[in-house]
């Protein structure tokens, strides 16, 4: 398991899901930064949130459609 992350670095906080590692995972990366509407959004895979406390508050979602329309509204 992991979780991709998707960040403004302008603002606090972060939106996470949790997935697999795989070609699944690396197309809805690419995705993802398709569809950042501008520089400085991030989008990162990490382990375990508890290890990564840069990005907190983490914001979980519950499927790939709401962490897409997350980074369509940043």
């Amino acid at each position: 398991m992991c979780y991709v992350l998707a960040k403004d670095i302008n603002q606090q906080g972060c939106v996470a899901f949790q997935t697999r590692l795989g070609k699944e995972l690396s197309a809805l990366i690419q995705e993802l930064n398709d569809l950042a509407p501008r520089r400085g959004i991030q989008i990162v895979t990490i382990s375990r949130p508890t290890a990564y406390g840069e990005y907190a508050p983490y914001s979980f979602v519950e499927s790939e459609e709401e962490l897409k329309e997350a980074v369509k509204e940043m």
